[in-house]
């Protein structure tokens, strides 16, 4: 296969469709309390001040909605019967927007810190600007060596935007850090559904079982690349292997 620049779909139910049904004048309290309901499945609370970046995320944002796909070069793929087994890919080096977050649970630990860095791409940053939303928000997570448990510390990422990569914007937020992500080939598994210590963990064995040399990637670190907002139940995700540099 060529080598070519590959970008994903956001499925159904993306971070900025989220509020779909609604205009995108909408009132912001209902896309408020729309998130809010949605949030309370998993033990989840949305604050009052998370109105306006909900309302930035979900409208058209005087036409700068466009969500911006992280780029790689697919290197290759398995296939079997049709169905896309995983695929190898290569990331660019680049800077991204980091948080460690450690709830209870892993959904609230992705929920919590999706919320936050929402704030730091809706103007709490040091150009006092939107940012502009990019896709997959991705976790880092790590688990014991035979990945039968996961760390409660899970870290959410937001790849900065490539008109914010040169000089990326400073967080108010002084738990975000940015940081520069060397270079990395990954292989990567799509799933839908929640994300949860479970279901995470099942996908991990499933693509550790898939392929051919799992030695060759990190063990005890992974990445979880979800393309729909964190609370929703019909996430589209994908689990990446991180290869040993």
């Amino acid at each position: 296969m060529t080598d070519e620049y590959k970008t994903l779909d956001s499925g159904n139910g993306s971070l900025e469709e989220e509020g779909q049904t609604m205009e995108e004048d909408e009132n912001p309290d209902r896309l408020l309390h729309y998130w809010q309901e949605v949030a309370r499945g998993h033990q989840v609370e949305v604050s009052q001040d998370m109105a306006e970046p909900i309302q930035q995320l979900s409208t058209n944002n005087q036409g700068r909605s466009h969500r911006e796909q992280i780029p790689f070069t697919l290197l290759g793929r398995k296939e079997k019967c049709g169905e896309i087994l995983y695929e190898k890919r290569h990331y660019e080096k680049g800077h991204w927007a980091c948080i460690i977050m450690r709830e209870e649970t892993y959904e609230q630990s992705i929920c919590y810190g999706f919320m936050r860095i929402m704030r730091y791409i809706c103007q709490h940053n040091s150009l006092g600007d939107y940012l502009g939303m990019t896709l997959p928000i991705v976790t880092v997570v790590r688990t014991d060596e035979n990945h039968s448990a996961m760390s409660p510390d899970v870290t959410v990422a937001y790849y900065l935007p490539t008109e914010h990569q040169a000089q990326p914007p400073q967080p108010h937020d002084s738990d975000i850090v940015i940081e520069i992500w060397p270079a990395t080939v990954v292989y990567t598994r799509a799933f839908s559904g929640p994300t949860n210590e479970v279901t995470i963990i099942n996908q991990i064995s499933t693509l550790a079982e898939l392929l051919e040399s799992p030695g060759v990637c990190v063990n005890d670190s992974f990445i979880v690349a979800g393309y729909t907002n964190p609370a929703h139940n019909n996430r589209q995700n994908e689990i990446w292997f991180l290869e040993r540099r």
